[in-house]
């Protein structure tokens, strides 16, 4: 009994041992909605092999904690750009991007969505579940983050705005990221993956509607609400879309290699630019698409940050 207790001792300060040792190099943000201090953390600890993170049902809550849940919940109440670690349940491979979100033409929305307005942004591009390959099904996401400013080093008043694009929920055989178009109101394709884990994408999605009333489909009046001081008008849908890929920069020449999807976004001498297309109406029940403008992107990072302390707000349903 005595050698059992010290073995079982032993096992417990391992786990602590690896739990420190995962953890102890993280930063804290201490200036608040900085979009320097943001991307200064989330370049902070770069990979130096892309880590292949699974999904799994045992991972959404144990038995006195709904972990899922309260996750859903944090991405509504909080609205902090940076937090401790935590482990993205969802979409746990991702590569953080950073650039500017700029709008050429005119149209009738307010805020961030109007001609001439310029933002700095930092996304993470993923991949939801576990799949990250080019042979795999997968369900590639985008998460923005806008802040009211060029200017990086300024410390701004108001919180970020942040959007979820998504081109299917339940994932395609697409080569590419910059193949698909990516909306806030996503298809869901029934296909093996979905079903091979139908018991974990039915806890998910139960989790998100108990947290949320529409969670199918992501609002954007932060960003029309951002930096507006007169009348507000929101589009309901957005899509975006690479305008070019970074296919000669590719860190895989050969074609017989299966690429991950983040060495394919991982930006050198040449941007990635995506278009932005908004829409509030239908007409023969298709979406009456607008492109309004582009956002460029100059860097990227894979990092531990990036995939475990950078947090998106999700905005709460709003019926108006």
């Amino acid at each position: 009994m005595k050698y059992l207790i010290i073995i079982l001792l032993l096992l417990t300060l391992q786990g602590c041992a690896k739990e420190m040792k995962k953890t102890q190099n993280y930063k804290i943000l201490t200036t608040k909605n900085q979009f320097q201090a943001v991307w200064d953390i989330v370049k902070s600890n770069p990979y130096k092999e892309l880590p292949q993170t699974k999904v799994s049902f045992t991972k959404l809550s144990t038995w006195h904690k709904n972990i899922i849940l309260d996750d859903a919940k944090r991405t509504i109440k909080n609205r902090a750009d940076i937090l401790p670690p935590f482990e993205k349940l969802a979409h746990p491979n991702g590569i953080c991007l950073k650039g500017i979100w700029n709008i050429e033409k005119l149209n009738s929305f307010s805020g961030y969505f109007k001609k001439g307005s310029q933002a700095l942004i930092i996304a993470r591009a993923s991949s939801a579940m576990s799949n990250t390959k080019q042979d795999e099904i997968r369900a590639f996401g985008l998460a923005g983050k806008l802040f009211p400013t060029t200017d990086p080093l300024k410390i701004n008043s108001e919180p970020s705005a942040n959007f979820f694009v998504i081109d299917d929920l339940g994932g395609t055989e697409a080569k590419n990221f910059t193949d698909v178009a990516l909306t806030n109101t996503p298809p869901l394709t029934t296909n093996s993956e979905v079903l091979k884990h139908i018991v974990y994408g039915l806890k998910v999605n139960s989790a998100f509607k108990e947290a949320d009333k529409n969670p199918s489909q992501r609002q954007l009046y932060e960003i029309s609400e951002l930096g507006e001081k007169g009348a507000i008008k929101t589009p309901k849908w957005i899509r975006v879309k690479a305008k070019n890929s970074l296919e000669s920069e590719a860190l895989t020449p050969n074609i017989d290699i299966k690429r991950d999807f983040r060495d394919e976004l991982r930006i050198g001498s040449k941007k990635l630019i995506f278009t932005i297309e908004v829409a509030d109406k239908k007409i023969d029940n298709k979406k009456v698409w607008q492109q309004i403008g582009t956002i460029t992107f100059d860097k990227s990072v894979t990092s531990y940050s990036c995939d475990q302390q950078l947090h998106f707000h999700h905005p709460k349903w709003r019926e108006n």
